[in-house]
């Protein structure tokens, strides 16, 4: 497989890891929070759609996973944060998850580009529906 692939495969990967766990942060803050069954059942429709986008390419994935040397694990994170900054910055992590996702998936699978599309633009409607209802913590 050429190297180019790989790292594109790589970075698919660790972008539909990103937007899944982003969105499930927002959907147990949703439901254990907040008590907003309605919203956490629409975030996790989100998550599991955005899953089975590529979810026949796991095997091609997985085997270009390499967590153990990957730069980006020893990045320190903030140490403690509001209930509304999880929220947010786990909207904005989904967000842009999806875009690399949908903009890489172009070069090789093309199909699943304007899945992702479609899916981004759920979760900025959702961001706006969290917010709008729950502006107070806000």
């Amino acid at each position: 497989m050429a190297k180019s692939k790989i790292s594109t495969l790589r970075i698919l990967d660790a972008n539909l890891n990103r937007c899944r766990e982003g969105l499930r942060v927002v959907e147990d803050c949703l439901r254990y929070f907040l008590n907003d069954k309605a919203l956490y059942k629409k975030i996790r429709s989100v998550r599991h759609d955005t899953d089975k986008i590529l979810r026949d390419k796991y095997s091609e994935l997985i085997k270009v996973r390499d967590s153990v040397s990957d730069g980006g694990r020893n990045i320190s994170e903030t140490q403690s944060k509001k209930l509304s900054a999880i929220v947010i910055s786990n909207f904005k992590r989904a967000q842009e998850s999806l875009r690399v996702l949908e903009e890489y998936s172009k070069t090789v699978f093309p199909g699943a580009s304007p899945l992702f599309k479609r899916q981004r633009y759920s979760v900025y409607n959702l961001e706006k529906s969290v917010y709008k209802k729950y502006k107070k913590i806000f």
